[in-house]
């Protein structure tokens, strides 16, 4: 297991209804793409915050990644939802 440092931002932030968190993850957790799957797992507001995983975006390190973006050795990963312009 690895602990990590977890920050969410916006709809994110407001649906699972805190800011930032630290866990510790299993093993099988090793892509951006298996956190989003875990968190889901954690309750009913991960799971609404994170329902179209597809477009949420990420972040490791203050460094925008894709979903297959390997996260070992991540001090903080953000997740936050698409960006809009105006």
């Amino acid at each position: 297991m690895s602990t990590v440092n977890l920050v969410y931002f916006s709809w994110v932030r407001e649906r699972i209804g805190k800011g930032e968190e630290t866990l510790e993850l299993p093993a099988g957790v090793v892509t951006i793409g298996d956190l989003l799957a875990h968190l889901k797992t954690l309750g009913a507001e991960y799971e609404s915050a994170l329902e179209h995983q597809s477009v949420i975006r990420a972040a490791i390190n203050q460094e925008h990644v894709e979903h297959a973006e390997p996260i070992g050795g991540a001090r903080e990963i953000a997740l936050f939802p698409p960006m809009t312009g105006g």
